[in-house]
């Protein structure tokens, strides 16, 4: 009798733990429910690629008011398929038009015809045409000079392969001028990072001109701050010299400025190098950025080469940032840098183009998120914006 209680006793026990050891099996995806099995059962499951966002924070490299936190990842996604703004237009393999100048059709060989129009252009709509073999990555604050007037692109985004001509959103950062060619090139400048949030997340054309001529538009620093070294009243004077044409490039490229924006970049970037220089195993994909001690900014990309591409004109747009700003010299700290690496949990929009790419927005607060997701060759977040809004 003591036997049987005691057998019971102990199968009951094994039928708990099998339960439990059940409970923490997660279930298999989609994917791997229509897989094949594999020629070998017994050997061990070849790893797959590490997932996105399993990043690592870098101390910071600081210079007067800007500190810059890099990111830094230990692998990265293949990112050569993609065509940047900068190298298509440079080609040729990307066109860029006033809309209205000429309708641009593709003939049975696939060349673009350009066909004679009589309606108006539009200050923040342009035509793009991608006539590459790889689909064109836009990000949002990517300066076209030329045509009537300055533009940025509006919204990151991804143009395919053999799409027909699209109609672009964008913003005049060229306040005054209304006349020249209908084609466009390559600026080679990413805006600062005020112009950007009023073009990528307040969406509005008046907000975009206030920022690119009054500098910034974050909130006045605390009584006893020193002043910025980019005033409204130097930017003004910038633009009377500028036959009052309020060209974003012509600005901030202006001795009337008052400040070397290239000397303020160069001593950040030699930080920068030095204090990456020595990684073993991980590379830079991105940054957070904090003036004095807010974090304001950060871009991180898929790879380390897309960062590459685009870093130089992302810092000259800090450095810009920076210069407008009062020059408080604290160092924000790396615990609120990391803050910039999370996810946010607030409200979500989301654009699709269905085999494309994914766009979304999470707003937390004050904080705004932007990720830009490629859906073709394969599945992945090509790039992620997260900033702290100034208004």
């Amino acid at each position: 009798m003591e036997r049987s209680i005691f057998a019971a006793l102990v199968g009951g026990f094994l039928g708990i733990v099998t339960l439990g050891g059940l409970a923490f099996v997660h279930p298999e995806s989609d994917n791997a429910a229509n897989s094949q099995p594999t020629a070998n059962p017994a050997a061990p499951p070849t790893p797959g690629p590490r997932p996105e966002g399993e990043w690592r924070l870098l101390d910071p490299v600081s210079y007067e008011n800007i500190s810059v936190f890099p990111v830094v990842a230990p692998y990265g996604q293949d990112t050569s398929a993609f065509l940047t703004l900068e190298e298509g237009l440079a080609t040729g393999e990307v066109v860029v038009r006033e809309r209205g100048s000429e309708e641009m059709v593709r003939g049975r060989d696939g060349r673009i015809i350009y066909l004679p129009q009589y309606s108006g252009a539009s200050v923040n709509q342009l035509v793009l045409v991608n006539r590459s073999k790889r689909p064109l990555l836009l990000l949002a604050g990517e300066l076209v000079s030329g045509g009537k007037q300055d533009r940025v692109i509006g919204k990151d985004r991804i143009v395919p392969v053999g799409a027909p001509p699209l109609p672009l959103d964008v913003f005049c950062v060229e306040h005054g001028r209304w006349t020249g060619s209908s084609q466009f090139a390559a600026a080679l400048t990413i805006v600062h990072p005020s112009v950007r949030e009023k073009a990528a997340v307040d969406k509005k054309q008046t907000e975009v001109w206030d920022a690119v001529r009054n500098g910034t538009t974050a909130k006045a620093a605390a009584p006893g701050a020193a002043a910025p070294q980019i005033t409204a009243n130097r930017l003004q004077y910038a633009i009377a010299g500028n036959a009052n044409t309020e060209a974003y490039e012509k600005i901030y490229q202006s001795s009337a400025v008052g400040v070397s924006i290239d000397d303020f970049v160069n001593e950040v970037q030699r930080r920068f190098a030095n204090a990456t220089s020595g990684l073993k195993g991980e590379r830079v994909v991105g940054v957070v950025v904090a003036y004095g001690g807010e974090v304001a900014w950060s871009d991180i990309f898929a790879s380390a080469d897309l960062f590459d591409h685009y870093w130089h004109k992302l810092l000259r747009s800090y450095a810009v940032e920076a210069l407008a700003r009062p020059t408080i010299r604290t160092v924000a700290s790396r615990e609120n840098a990391s803050e910039f690496l999370r996810r946010l949990n607030g409200r979500e929009t989301q654009e699709t183009e269905p085999g494309v790419y994914r766009w979304s927005e999470i707003t937390e607060g004050r904080l705004a998120e932007i990720e830009l997701e490629a859906l073709q060759p394969k599945p992945m977040k090509l790039h992620r914006l997260l900033l702290h809004r100034t208004s």
